[in-house]
């Protein structure tokens, strides 16, 4: 095994509470690509820079071999100082670093290096700092959120870059298919401590949920022997009494652990507040257009979007998907042909900016809008402490200033307030950033499961793959095409090319306009009829979800029972256990038959 180029042994870390970082431990050798993961707020970029040297533990050592170059992307570079960005990636380049490594890097980061720091978006300030930190090939490259504000194609050739190169990484992100593709280890930090899978982040989420059912079970192992420790200690036969004070000091060590075990940290409870069903059809644009100047942003684009349907839309930033989701949406105007919007939509807007939120507010006022403690979530008022609960704020943050919390903090308030307001179609512009892996999963799920419609914006592959039913995509001069399914079905469907292949994108002008028009216009759908397994589907099963609805009433009768856990607690722990199985076989019953009936309905209308 290589010697290790960075080692973090027994870290530990605390503002004041419970420890931030608590015997929390790093190794990296040569050409290790690791993948530091964990909840927002548990540490993982306090970690990164005790490994960069920019913050000292508490306790603990931290070895990095005296000839290793290290380098570390925060996630807000600072360009104070510099004339340019050709200035600012080269001062990162050590004595005998090759010049020319920095200037191949911003051409494929797409920068030409005279721009001025103070002149750059979200998106080029990030390009550049991964610049400055790649160009000297260091033999430690330290990446908190890499992906933050890049589009899909500068990801894509970020991964190919990252996992040709022969630096150690250590990377942070919440893009799971990012991950997945540069990764060869995990490190787990969960609760101030870590965990190491050598394998890459695809066998993540397994594996944690496989550590977390054993950590409860041995925790309710725990438990039971300390209730058999008593019962000796009260029933069982005397013995010497020095065996007995043994004893009784192994029951104290045990409650004492039993005490001190932090569980796993909650998840976020998300609910969208509904509103009244809008009409079957919610969106219809035909032949829209809108130009900037000379600049051809969407050029004759239709579609139908029907009740149900999430659809995302992808592309280069500054292709044009915030100016396009406006408009369908109506709130902007096209240049050239007709948006008509359905009956009865209510519309609840998460948009790219997070809209303007004063830092000086606190969380519940901001939650209520400023009238009262109070807010009615499905028809039901609900305190406004209790609904922060449900997206993992504690009690006393309800007069916490917007300023005090992490970008993930802020990302599940936004997202707290657009849920309570009652929603028949949502509008979610990047919903994804800034997000951990657990608020992300709920967050799929609800997208998935909504009742309404949904569209949204967004460059996280996997989410796109996980919750969308089509993908609107640029192709060349401002034309968009729709294709069925997610990000994935839609590279098939253009052959494999991504969207910055321009040798792919680009279509000659004198070709046939009609074909362009029915390109654009209708996306690639199944086939005309459903087949004989769909149709005996959908015919049988509602009658299976019959008979999983009435098991799931018959197990609720019977845990209502105050007496039936003091009677038989282990047949009670297995009627708990059936009814969360028989739940999930019903939602998925459920999702099938509706996704067969909109089939359905989709070729007969």
């Amino acid at each position: 095994m290589a010697p290790p180029l960075l080692n973090l042994d027994g870290i530990r870390l605390t503002f004041g509470g419970t420890p931030l970082l608590d015997g929390a431990e790093l190794t990296a050798a040569a050409g290790d690509k690791i993948a530091l993961v964990g909840r927002n707020g548990s540490g993982k970029s306090t970690l990164l820079k005790i490994a960069a040297g920019l913050i000292e533990p508490q306790d603990g050592e931290v070895f990095r071999q005296p000839s290793a170059t290290v380098r570390y992307l925060p996630q807000m570079p600072d360009m104070d100082g510099f004339a340019n960005v050709r200035a600012y990636v080269e001062a990162g380049l050590g004595p005998a670093d090759d010049p020319y490594r920095a200037t191949y890097l911003m051409e494929h980061l797409g920068l030409s290096g005279e721009e001025r720091p103070n002149d750059l978006s979200g998106g080029e300030a990030r390009r550049a700092a991964l610049a400055r930190v790649m160009a000297p090939e260091p033999d430690i490259l330290l990446l908190d959120e890499p992906t933050n504000h890049l589009d899909l194609s500068v990801i894509e050739w970020l991964e190919e870059e990252l996992s040709r190169t022969s630096s150690a990484l250590i990377v942070i992100s919440h893009d799971r298919r990012f991950l997945e593709r540069v990764s060869r280890a995990t490190v787990w930090l969960d609760r101030g401590q870590t965990r190491r899978l050598d394998k890459g982040f695809g066998h993540f989420e397994e594996w944690r949920d496989q550590v977390l059912e054993e950590e409860e079970r041995e925790q309710h192992k725990l438990g039971r022997q300390i209730v058999r420790e008593e019962h000796w200690l009260r029933y069982g036969v005397t013995a010497r009494r020095k065996r007995n004070m043994r004893r009784l000091g192994e029951l104290q060590t045990m409650r004492q652990r039993f005490r001190g075990h932090r569980g796993a940290e909650g998840a976020a409870t998300m609910v969208a507040s509904d509103a009244a069903e809008s009409g079957k059809l919610v969106i219809e644009a035909k032949n829209i257009e809108k130009s900037f100047g000379d600049l051809t942003v969407v050029k004759g684009f239709s579609t139908r979007i029907q009740r149900g349907d999430r659809v995302g839309l992808v592309g280069p930033n500054g292709a044009g998907k915030t100016t396009l989701l406006k408009m369908l949406t109506g709130e902007l105007q096209p240049d050239a042909g007709t948006v008509r919007l359905g009956t009865n939509l209510e519309i609840a807007t998460l948009d790219q900016k997070r809209e303007a939120v004063d830092p000086q507010e606190t969380l519940a006022n901001y939650l209520t809008d400023g009238r009262g403690e109070n807010l009615v979530i499905n028809g039901q008022q609900r305190h406004v402490v209790s609904y922060m609960k449900d997206f993992l704020f504690k009690p006393e943050q309800a007069r916490t200033p917007v300023r005090e919390l992490s970008g993930g903090e802020r990302a599940r308030l936004l997202l707290a307030r657009v849920l309570a307001r009652p929603a028949n179609l949502l509008v979610l512009d990047e919903p994804t950033n800034d997000l951990d892996m657990e608020t992300l999963e709920l967050l799929q799920e609800l997208v998935a499961g909504f009742a309404g419609t949904v569209i949204l914006v967004s460059h996280d592959r996997d989410f796109l793959d996980r919750t969308v039913t089509s993908v609107i995509a640029p192709d060349s001069g401002g034309r968009w095409i729709e294709y069925a399914g997610g990000y994935s079905d839609m590279l098939a469907q253009r052959g494999g090319t991504r969207l910055d292949d321009r040798k792919a994108r680009t279509r000659s002008e004198n070709g046939d306009a009609a074909a362009d028009k029915a390109e654009v216009a209708q996306p690639k759908g199944p086939a005309k009829k459903l087949s004989f397994k769909q149709k005996f589907a959908l015919e049988s099963l509602p009658r299976k979800i019959e008979a999983v609805t009435a098991s799931i009433s018959r197990l609720e009768n019977n845990i209502a029972d105050p007496a039936y856990y003091e009677r038989d607690p282990a047949s009670f722990q297995k009627t708990i256990a059936a009814l969360d199985k028989e739940r999930a076989t019903l939602a998925a019953l459920e999702e099938e038959w509706l996704e067969l009936e909109m089939l359905r309905e989709e070729m007969e209308g």
